[in-house]
């Protein structure tokens, strides 16, 4: 086989669950990220984010107003607060008037060990019912966490039905009829020392362009179906070492019966990609008949798959050793 026998295959997914529009309260945010509330009009988990942009409000405070976002977060570093101290009460006042005016969902202060807020910013968070918080944490290091939490909560995401697990560090969604044996395959590669992150529902979150995480909800987390058996706890049965929360997803395994018709991928020169999202996830297509070990087949798929990423390509090489190709792309 040569270089033009080679082919790149593009499935898109068009199943699953969408969901709409989601936002993330303050208190999820206060939670996974360093800070303390100063005041706070009303409970933290009734204060939502919807939006998973921050900003520094250092040009709205000097007085130009054209292109504020109201929605995002505020953070006030070192350059703001310097910039405040600096003007007289009466300015200052003026200035935060103006910012808190706007309601946005939270103000936040930085570098709280250095940095304690203004008076007036307390009092005019009570005035115009706006949370503020404070973080030691420097401006940049926090902005980062609020951002990669943000991105995350508020990513656009779907339901697939199938199962996600970790094989060798590679998060492997397996898809596939129902009956097929997704479930038994997982279990079995549970027992193999892997993990399970989810079965029968997997939400999918799109948390980059070029990154899809996947997640179980919450209220079947670690529960995998085993038809003749029931409902088992995989957390309980094999440990907590047996499942994880959330995996990046790296590759989609499709099960599907044996069809002796089919030609199915024999050398991997041929390049698959399933859609989610408009992510380009590396696929391919398994044929399950009986007494194929499958779990060694996943296992085999999952460390092919990584050596690809690395830029190790095993029938390229061949190719090379019976020259037939020239170099290895």
């Amino acid at each position: 086989m040569n270089k033009s026998a080679r082919s790149t295959a593009r499935q898109k997914d068009t199943g699953g669950t969408r969901m709409g529009t989601f936002n993330v309260s303050l208190k999820t945010l206060t939670d996974r990220v360093s800070m303390e509330v100063v005041y706070t009009p009303r409970a933290l988990d009734e204060i939502s984010v919807e939006i998973a942009e921050v900003n520094r409000p250092g040009l709205f405070l000097a007085g130009y107003y054209d292109y504020f976002d109201k929605l995002r977060l505020q953070i006030m570093g070192l350059a703001e607060m310097n910039f405040l101290s600096g003007l007289t009460a009466e300015k200052r006042y003026e200035a935060l008037e103006q910012l808190f005016r706007q309601q946005p969902p939270a103000v936040i202060v930085c570098r709280s060990e250095e940095l304690a807020p203004f008076p007036e910013m307390q009092k005019l968070a009570q005035k115009h019912a706006v949370a503020l918080l404070r973080s030691n944490e420097t401006t940049c290091t926090l902005m980062g966490s609020l951002i990669s939490v943000l991105n995350l909560e508020l990513a656009p995401r779907i339901t697939r039905h199938g199962v996600l697990v970790e094989v060798y560090g590679e998060g492997i969604l397996i898809l596939g009829d129902s009956g097929i044996g997704k479930s038994e395959l997982a279990i079995e590669l549970v027992k193999r020392g892997h993990r399970l992150v989810a079965d029968d529902a997997v939400e999918l979150r799109k948390v980059s362009n070029r990154q899809i995480m996947g997640t179980a909800p919450e209220n079947i987390r670690h529960f995998i179906e085993l038809r003749g058996i029931g409902i088992v706890n995989v957390a309980r049965v094999y440990g907590v070492g047996a499942v994880k929360l959330s995996e990046s997803l790296d590759l989609v395994v499709q099960l599907e019966a044996w069809d002796p018709t089919k030609n199915y991928q024999r050398t991997g020169l041929e390049s698959e990609y399933y859609d989610i999202l408009g992510v380009s996830i590396p696929s391919t297509s398994i044929p399950v008949s009986p007494g194929r070990n499958l779990a060694v087949v996943l296992e085999t798929a999952a460390i092919n798959n990584r050596q690809k990423k690395m830029g190790y390509n095993a029938a390229k090489e061949l190719l090379i050793r019976l020259g037939l190709d020239d170099k290895m792309d």
